[in-house]
């Protein structure tokens, strides 16, 4: 199927720069709105745009059967998720497929292995890729393991997270359950999953990244390093590359 038209199913900067690259290679990029981005300045970048009513995400940006119908009702074949909202749900990335439109991005059965936190720990640990202490926090945590096979100090996150939604630190076991219920609460408004997992705090420590990339036809290659310890609750403020360290 040619692309000749490309939904961006995000907002802001992030439509900024795809809508631009689409641009560029003769792609007429169109997308969707909320309530409080009708007038963002990523709008203007846009042949054509549906509005999603509504202020949160969950009724916009993460409402995947809206997110299709808008790509039909403007005439695209292919979706582009961009990064955060449903960027990384194996869900949406088959049901784009199975609506006959093209998804840019990761196939569903990459997502559903690196998209989960917890899955994408386990994979690393079966491929002998050290891991820190962690575990799955369900409704009624076990504090004992948390005290005992985790240690503090640690760090609540969301299995479906990103961007740095859904992290909470703990210094002590005493402060864990108001930093689940604070974090779950906000992993299920950013990214509809409320899946928590603890893991032990690494301090000092540096946060640096290889980006890997590859396409469909099975050629796959690595964007070298970026160092991203500049960060400020939980999100990168500057991301350099080569990591200097």
């Amino acid at each position: 199927m040619m692309m000749r038209t490309l939904l961006i199913a995000n907002r802001g900067e992030i439509v900024a720069r795809i809508a631009r690259t689409a641009r560029r290679l003769g792609i007429s990029p169109v997308g969707v709105y909320s309530d409080p981005d009708r007038d963002s300045p990523a709008m203007s970048l846009l042949d054509a745009a549906v509005h999603l009513p509504g202020t949160t995400a969950a009724d916009t940006y993460l409402d995947g059967s809206a997110l299709i119908d808008a790509a039909r009702r403007l005439g695209a074949e292919a979706i582009h998720p961009g990064f955060g909202f449903l960027a990384e749900n194996a869900g949406f990335a088959s049901s784009v497929l199975d609506a006959g439109l093209i998804w840019v991005g990761p196939s569903s059965q990459s997502i559903a292995a690196m998209g989960n936190k917890i899955e994408a720990r386990r994979r690393a640990a079966d491929a002998g890729v050290p891991v820190l202490p962690s575990m799955r926090l369900d409704d009624d945590p076990d504090l004992v393991t948390a005290s005992t096979e985790i240690g503090f100090p640690a760090v609540v996150k969301a299995a479906a997270g990103g961007g740095g939604k859904g992290m909470r630190r703990v210094e002590r076991v005493e402060e864990l359950e108001e930093a689940i219920a604070a974090a779950r609460g906000e992993a299920l408004r950013s990214f509809g999953d409320g899946t928590l997992y603890l893991e032990r705090l690494l301090t000092p420590a540096r946060h640096v990244e290889v980006q890997v990339f590859g396409d469909s036809h099975g050629s796959v290659i690595h964007l070298f390093e970026r160092e991203c310890s500049i960060q400020r609750r939980h999100q990168k403020v500057i991301e350099e590359a080569p990591a200097p360290g």
